[in-house]
């Protein structure tokens, strides 16, 4: 196993945790912000409070990620992001405007803040959905034609939808009362969408793709995979179960698995992304380049391993931090 062989796949696998952090981490709180308009006003400040810590740190996976992927995967960057310039833009403005919203709501005069909690819902769905779109873009290959673009799109509903239910079930765990039983009926509704996505995505990647088919429909590979789908199933099974009787446990005065939503919801997300790194690896641009073509010399890779083994702990170390001290029940919104 030579030098040349085996940090690409470090690097590979790298990125996708990166990548993997950020869906789950940012995913909740552009949930959260896409919810935002169907809180009153002081649910508002208490769903904005419960991401408040942590949102803006988050969106550093993101950076962390397509930062290795231009460092250490140069070719593919070059290709990737030329290819996705116009849902990258988008979801750059979506982004941007979060950010912006998310300040200027707290000095708004009164008449104004209506307006800036908008812009934040829009740029938390218009990331989301952008975000979907690059995916489906990416497992097509880049192709032409309206088929693929449609594919896209319903990657990208279906991806704003999971977050949805990410949002739905942090705010369970996170908030009490009205609040906490409004985001249950929201986690519900945002099942039914999520499920329903991740069945027609399941459903369009092998036709989109004859080699992704080939990945997972021959025999063993098929059974050894079969876990992904059967445990996926199982989890959006108990979520369905186990909301209504939360909410009446809840209604009762009892909180006691208020984390089962959104720890469901993880578990869901760990396994599509699972089933998508395997259909997809070792192509970096799928059917145009593997990791080791696209991989950057290996005396480079030697020096951005150096950097990564110091940036990602300390990534790892404040993140752990602020989710220690943050922890429990968000209260209301303060920034004094």
């Amino acid at each position: 196993m030579t030098a040349e062989l085996v940090l690409p796949v470090i690097f590979a696998g790298l990125m996708a945790i990166s990548l993997l952090a950020y869906v789950i981490l940012d995913g909740y709180d552009l949930g959260v912000g896409i919810l935002l308009p169907l809180g009153s006003d002081s649910q508002r400040d208490t769903m904005i409070a419960s991401i408040g810590p942590f949102w803006d740190a988050n969106e550093t996976w993101l950076v962390l990620g397509v930062g290795l992927l231009l460092v250490a995967f140069p070719m593919a960057h070059g290709i990737i992001l030329g290819e996705l310039y116009l849902p990258v833009a988008a979801m750059l403005l979506g982004l941007i405007l979060r950010g912006v919203a998310f300040d200027f709501r707290v000095k708004a005069q009164a008449h104004h803040q209506p307006a800036w909690n908008a812009a934040f819902a829009a740029g938390s769905l218009l990331a989301a959905l952008s975000q979907g779109v690059m995916l489906g873009r990416y497992l097509t290959g880049f192709a032409p034609g309206a088929a693929a673009w449609g594919f896209a799109l319903l990657a990208g509903v279906g991806l704003a939808a999971g977050y949805v239910l990410l949002g739905a079930g942090w705010l369970i765990m996170k908030t009490e009362g009205e609040l906490q039983q409004r985001a249950v009926r929201w986690a519900q509704r945002a099942l039914l969408g999520t499920a329903l996505a991740v069945l027609l995505v399941s459903i369009a990647t092998p036709l989109a793709s004859s080699r992704i088919a080939a990945k997972w429909f021959l025999l063993p590979d098929f059974l050894l995979l079969l876990p992904l789908p059967l445990v996926s199933l199982a989890l959006f099974v108990l979520l369905a179960f186990s909301l209504p009787r939360l909410a009446a446990r809840q209604a009762a005065g009892r909180d006691s698995f208020c984390w089962l939503p959104f720890a469901a919801s993880v578990g869901i997300v760990l396994l599509s992304f699972w089933g998508l790194a395997y259909s997809v690896f070792p192509e970096i641009v799928i059917g145009r380049l593997d990791i080791w073509q696209a991989a950057s010399d290996a005396e480079a890779l030697w020096v951005i391993l150096i950097g990564a083994a110091v940036v990602l702990p300390a990534i790892i170390g404040y993140t752990v931090f602020a989710y220690r001290v943050f922890w429990g029940k968000a209260r209301g919104l303060s920034y004094s």
